[in-house]
């Protein structure tokens, strides 16, 4: 599978990554601070990654095939913003 990440495909999926991963370590602290530490934290964060950036990843391949040149693009960019949002709001949640 290749992948056609254009410039703003490409960091936007990095703003998705990295608030994954700001995400990631506010719970593992957490976790560890009140000693409810479990390896369903790990696994949690593996199962976003194949239930929400995998599809990313999917989109921005058809994106080669779409003959509009935007229709799915929009959907990879909505799909981004939906899931940084997601992450910006659990790691409030979270602080």
């Amino acid at each position: 599978m290749t992948t056609a990440l254009t410039g703003w495909m490409l960091y936007s999926l990095w703003i998705v990554l990295g608030f994954m991963a700001l995400d990631f370590l506010a719970g593992l602290y957490k976790s560890l601070r009140t000693a409810t530490f479990s390896p369903s934290l790990i696994l949690n964060y593996l199962q976003d990654t194949l239930y929400y950036v995998l599809p990313l990843l999917l989109l921005a391949s058809l994106s080669m095939l779409d003959s509009t040149g935007w229709l799915v693009s929009v959907g990879y960019y909505i799909g981004a913003f939906g899931l940084a949002l997601k992450y910006l709001l659990a790691l409030k949640n979270k602080l």
